[in-house]
């Protein structure tokens, strides 16, 4: 890898989950009131919001696996 370049550590296992993510991180902005910049760039949000959405995307997504292990879904 050249200078300023770096591999991301987010590469998907499945490829085509990223559109259920990216409904997924939607979803849960609407639910906290966090708007989304439609540019999609994150630069200007407060980290408090950023990490909001992230915390409560993890928590949706133990709660599936959860509920999918168990056979409840």
């Amino acid at each position: 890898m050249g200078a300023g370049q770096s591999r991301s550590s987010n590469t998907l296992v499945v490829p085509q989950a990223n559109q259920a993510l990216q409904q997924l991180k939607y979803e849960v902005a609407q639910e906290i009131g966090v708007q989304i910049p439609e540019d999609g760039y994150y630069g200007y949000m407060a980290t408090r919001d950023t990490g909001a959405i992230g915390g409560h995307i993890t928590r949706r997504l133990v709660q599936i696996a959860e509920q999918t292990l168990s056979g409840q879904r």
